[in-house]
This record gives C-alpha cells, structure tokens and sequence, in this order.
C-alpha cells in the first residue's frame, strides 16, 4: 500500500523517531499484537503507517539508503544499488549530461546517477511518492509531477521503470507493463531511452541492447536500451569482489563433449541472455550438449563455482551409484529434465556421510546423472 499525503508529512516530520523505535520491533506474525500496541502507544493514529514503513525499508535493504521513505511496492521495485550503478555507468559513458527518470518513484535510481556525474530529473504522477522522493533527495531535488507518457522536459536520456506486476504475477509481455513498452517507445519517438524489466520479459523483438544484470547469483533485471547505446545482448554478472560483462559481439564457437575435470553452471545473467556458448568460449569451457546450459572443462573460471566430475550414469541408475559413493547431503542441478529436485532428493533416501552434487541433464536423447563432489571455488 502507499501513503497519503498526510501520512507521508508524519513520516517525514518523525523520521528519527521513527528510526530510534525501528530496531526494538520484530514485526513478525507472532510479534502483531505486540508491535501494534508499542507503535500505536509512540504514534497513535500514524502506528499503521509507521508499521507499513518500518517493514518496506527493511525490505529495501541494499537498494537505498535505511532512512529513506518508501512503501512496500516502491521498495520491491526498486533497483538495487549496485545494479542501478551499471545503467548510470553506461549513460554517462554515453555522453548524457542530463537523464529524465519519467516513473521516478521514492527516487531510488537517482544516487547512482549523481554518483556518474549525471544530472537527474524524476518525475511521477503518485503524488505521495514525490513526496517521499523529496525528503529522500533533499529540497534541491529535480522533481515534477507528470505522466510518464506525456514528455515534459528534453533530457539527453530518458530512463522508465514501468510496474512488472499484475495481480501479484510477473508481467512477461513488454504491451502489458504499467506504462507499456510500445507507447513509451511512440512518446518518445526519437529519444533514447533506458526501460527498466522484469529479467523474463520478452525481449525478442528488441532492436537495440538488452543488458541482463546478476546480483550475488540472483538474476535482477533485464533493461531494455535503444539503438543509440548499442545493439544485441550483454549479460552482467555483479559478485562482491568481482565482475564480468559477456557480450553476443565475443565469439561463440564452444563445442558440446564429454565432461571435462569440472562441470560448470553459467551465470543466471549469462543463461538469460542467451550468451551460455559465448561465455564458454571465453573462458575455455565446452558444453554437456549444445542445447542446455551447462559448461565442462579442466578449471572453473575465476569468480565462478563448479563440481569436480566423477561419473556419469543414466538417471535412473543414479541411487545406485550415490549409495555406492556413501553420498549423505546431495545438491542437485537440473537442466532439459522433467525432474523436481526436492522430490528427488526426498526419493533418494540418501545415508551416506560424503556430500556430492547431481548434475542432471539432457545429453542427446538421453536423462544424464552427472555424478560430482561438492561445490568449489575456482582455485587461485
């Protein structure tokens, strides 16, 4: 839910208040009762608004600054820290001097451009979101309230970050984002634009760069950028200490084998992008089978994790030879297999004290259990 807003005034007007009663609050399920009676003894009519607040910023941990005033939906949208500092990175190194953020929200995106030397314009039509935008950002904020369809300013760039939910579902066609692909593409006909997505968006009719961003594993987002910043694909991979951007222009000429000393799972950023071949090539890596994400090869690419192979037998001989190994905890990986992983783990009935890795997939024809030790670490 949002704030009105009256609400967001209080917020604002309370914010170290707020801020000195947060850490006392467990605001679980068990602690309700509880924490409605602490908050509404401290804030009276406001403890929902406070409840509502205290909870989204947690949420929004790494994304902005604790402090700041949000919601639960603008803190769910909101880009990571570290994400938004690869768009800033890549507008400003196309000489933007001035970006226009037309669905601005609480402002999360406008540190990271501040951070790149980018003049930041934000605008929104939640009234109330502008609001927490200008406690955020301070008074000398650039701030305006308009619909993100209807230009208002000739920024250099204009970046968007349409809703990617409907009913608490992702929204996977660019025509039914809020606002939708196809008439942010008509408003600002001939301007170059940066639109923020959901990483499973479909992307396939796009002209330009689609950059598909990774944060410690986890795939965030897949931006959507016009010709002017380039064409084709790049996956982005952010880990903490490391980094590593792979683009469809790298060669692609990694052949499917047998499995090497390690087998190796790409990136989610890389797999999403489609860029698992190009990848493999560049680090030396060959695939299972041309068709399904999975690289093989003598070492695993620094930054990266992988699976000593030991044996590869048919699926369903694969209790058999876990049993045979005395394998006890087992990650399992699964590509091209109609195989739920926790139910085959539960099936296993595993005794066994060593740990060991399933690498499962589909070789040809054929359901492929790739025995393996446990995780490791490419070795310095």
């Amino acid at each position: 839910m949002s704030f009105s807003l009256e609400e967001v005034a209080f917020l604002a007007a309370n914010a170290q208040r707020i801020a000195q009663v947060a850490p006392g609050l467990e605001l679980s399920k068990r602690s309700v009762f509880a924490d409605r009676a602490a908050l509404e003894r401290e804030f009276g009519g406001y403890a929902r608004a406070v409840s509502v607040l205290i909870a989204a910023q947690r949420g929004a941990a790494g994304k902005f600054p604790q402090h700041w005033l949000t919601d639960a939906d603008a803190a769910q949208q909101a880009t990571p820290r570290a994400v938004a500092d690869v768009r800033a990175a890549k507008v400003a190194a196309a000489g933007a001097r001035v970006v226009h953020d037309v669905t601005c929200s609480v402002g999360s995106e406008a540190p990271a451009f501040r951070n790149a030397s980018v003049a930041w314009l934000g605008s929104d039509l939640d009234r109330s979101r502008l609001a927490m935008a200008r406690f955020n950002l301070g008074p000398g904020a650039w701030l305006a309230a308009a619909d993100a369809l209807a230009p208002v300013s000739v920024a250099d760039v204009v970046v968007a970050d349409p809703a990617r939910r409907a009913d608490g579902r992702r929204i996977t066609d660019p025509a039914k984002l809020v606002p939708p692909l196809p008439d942010l593409l008509e408003a600002y006909r001939g301007r170059e634009l940066a639109v923020k997505c959901a990483p499973g968006i479909d992307y396939s009719g796009w002209d330009g760069l689609v950059s598909v961003v990774s944060l410690d594993g986890g795939v965030k987002e897949a931006c959507l950028y016009t010709p002017g910043f380039g064409r084709g694909r790049e996956a982005v991979v952010l880990k903490q200490g490391f980094s590593e951007h792979c683009l469809s222009t790298l060669p692609a000429h990694a052949p499917a084998g047998p499995p090497g000393r390690y087998i190796v799972e790409p990136d989610g950023a890389v797999v999403r992008a489609g860029l698992v071949n190009h990848w493999a090539t560049r680090h030396g890596l060959w695939l299972l089978d041309e068709h399904i994400a999975f690289c093989t090869g003598d070492e695993i690419p620094e930054g990266y994790t992988g699976f000593e192979f030991l044996e590869a037998v048919p699926l369903k001989r694969l209790k058999a030879a876990l049993t045979a190994r005395g394998a006890g905890s087992l990650e399992i990986l699964v590509r091209g297999v109609d195989q739920d992983p926790d139910q085959l783990r539960s099936k296993l009935k595993l005794k066994g004290t060593e740990p060991h890795t399933a690498v499962i997939a589909r070789v040809g024809d054929a359901a492929v259990a790739h025995i393996c030790g446990p995780r490791a670490a490419a070795r310095g």
